[in-house]
């Protein structure tokens, strides 16, 4: 699968959490065709079983049967998570072919729960699996085997950080990984399968274990505007390598997500005060309950936020649009499931998002990657040197003012990395960033990070101190800014993309 392929899948990607289970499996292939998604992210997987592996396993083969009639081209994704119960596993006789694929003699057995786990005073969750155990490499792979046989092709293995904690070289999670490629080149419907972890890189002797890496966004509360308003936060790019498909890569793409966790905390949004809460989770909550709590306009709004961030702020990166998320009762007692679907009497519990994803995911990424920032979070200017003048260019410049909050960042912090501005050569400096709300704010540039050598629009003479900042007046919700520097003269130029 050559980049611009895997690039396809995940321009086109979407969160469908247990769509193998969905009970209105025929409008979300209404929404899937509407939208033109191709990468089915979640579609099964169990974290806490709610029926025997076999039932499981037949819902998810039937699903992808019905979801591959409709469009042959969808990959979907199966999970094989960081948490496992002991009644799913050890309900779970194991079969021949795993013995045999670990070069053991069958048995007449079930899955040994307590032969999966660290031990007790390792630190890890107690219902964590140990991969360096060999009935937990049994164990994910026989799950992994059985989704490959239902007709799913990729598979996100959660937090790879955390169950390999005894796999520090990661040769255990490597040979599982491995296994299940092997078996997929056979027995795959289209002979491939490729993986993810929340990871932002998992890469041993140089070679990447992930065909690409995936995380949840990074938040940050923004506490003068009513309700429960968030913005997103830049953070590390995602790690090179070379790819499963042997290629050298400076980054592998990436895709963010909604997470969900636990649902709403109904005793912090009790006792805690509006500040606290806003540092609480996202408010309080999970990731996609925050989402769904907010209304339609302002879910709508945030899916535009969502997308044009991750356009501008990872060029390598994608986002997973929610189409089905569990919701999660986290205190309420009310376990319900985000749908991105329209409501209707085909999906009465649809949070109606599907025209708004159907928009955005026809405009494509392009449009808004003209504004990307750099893909390396290198800033650059390192020992570079004006070739007119000789003058050593800094190393650190910084994009400062009111706008900061809204971008990640504290209010008028000269110093900060989240507003650092790249070097893109020509002794010019850029950085781009989407501003969520219309209104009027304030920026400079501080050189070195300091306050003692600042810089504005006006005139272009430097300024020490916190005064003098330029206006950036935004007219219209999730306007895309771009603004360029240049040292020598003084030079700021400002673009602007809705």
């Amino acid at each position: 699968m050559p980049r611009e392929v895997l690039e396809y899948y995940l321009s086109h990607a979407a969160s469908a959490q247990w769509i193998s289970m969905s009970d209105t499996l025929d409008d979300d292939i209404r929404v899937i065709l509407k939208t033109g998604l191709k990468f089915l992210g979640r579609a099964a997987g169990i974290w806490k079983a709610n029926m025997p592996d076999d039932e499981h396993f037949e819902k998810c083969r039937e699903a992808a049967r019905k979801i591959h009639e409709a469009d042959p081209e969808i990959i979907l994704q199966a999970c094989i998570f960081e948490a496992i119960y002991r009644e799913d596993v050890e309900s779970v006789k194991i079969p021949a072919r795993v013995f045999e694929s670990f070069g053991l003699e069958p048995e007449d057995r079930f899955f040994d729960y307590d032969a999966c786990l660290f031990p007790a005073d390792s630190g890890a969750w107690s219902n964590m699996p140990d991969i360096s155990k060999q009935e937990t490499q049994m164990w994910f792979y026989y799950r992994g085997i059985n989704y490959i046989d239902c007709g799913y092709e990729a598979f996100h293995m959660g937090q790879i950080h955390l169950y390999t904690g005894h796999d520090r070289d990661y040769r255990c999670i490597s040979k599982v990984i491995t296994m299940l490629r092997e078996y997929g080149a056979k027995h795959a419907r289209r002979h491939k399968v490729i993986f993810d972890a929340h990871s932002h890189s998992l890469v041993i002797g140089g070679r990447s274990l992930l065909d690409y890496n995936a995380m949840p966004f990074t938040r940050y509360p923004v506490l003068d505007r009513p309700g429960e308003k968030l913005v997103l936060v830049r953070e590390g790019k995602s790690g090179g390598g070379i790819s499963p498909e042997g290629v050298h890569e400076e980054a592998l793409p990436f895709l963010y997500e909604y997470d969900n966790w636990g649902g709403r905390d109904v005793w912090a949004r009790e006792h805690l005060s509006y500040e606290e809460l806003a540092w609480n989770q996202w408010w309080g909550g999970d990731q996609i309950s925050w989402f769904a709590c907010q209304d339609e306009a302002s879910r709508n709004a945030f899916l535009d936020y969502s997308f044009k961030w991750t356009a501008i702020n990872n060029p390598d990166g994608f986002f997973a649009f929610p189409l089905m998320r569990g919701i999660g009762a986290g205190g309420d007692g009310n376990d319900r499931v985000y749908k991105l679907n329209n409501r209707s009497s085909a999906c009465p519990g649809g949070f109606s998002q599907e025209d708004a994803a159907a928009k955005l995911l026809s405009e494509g990424y392009d449009k808004y990657r003209a504004f990307a920032n750099p893909s390396m979070l290198d800033y650059g200017g390192k020992n570079v040197d004006d070739p007119e003048t000789g003058v050593r260019l800094p190393e650190k410049v910084v994009l400062y003012g009111s706008f900061q909050p809204y971008v990640g960042a504290v209010a008028n912090d000269s110093n900060s990395e989240i507003t650092r501005m790249y070097y893109v050569g020509g002794g010019k400096y850029s950085l781009s960033f989407i501003m969520p709300f219309a209104g009027e704010y304030d920026f400079g540039i501080s050189t070195w990070g300091t306050l003692s050598a600042c810089v504005s629009t006006h005139g272009g003479f430097p300024y020490s101190g916190s005064g003098g900042k330029s206006k950036l007046v935004i007219d219209s919700d999730n306007t895309i800014v771009r603004i360029t520097f240049g040292y020598m003269k003084n030079e700021i130029n400002i673009e602007m993309l809705t």
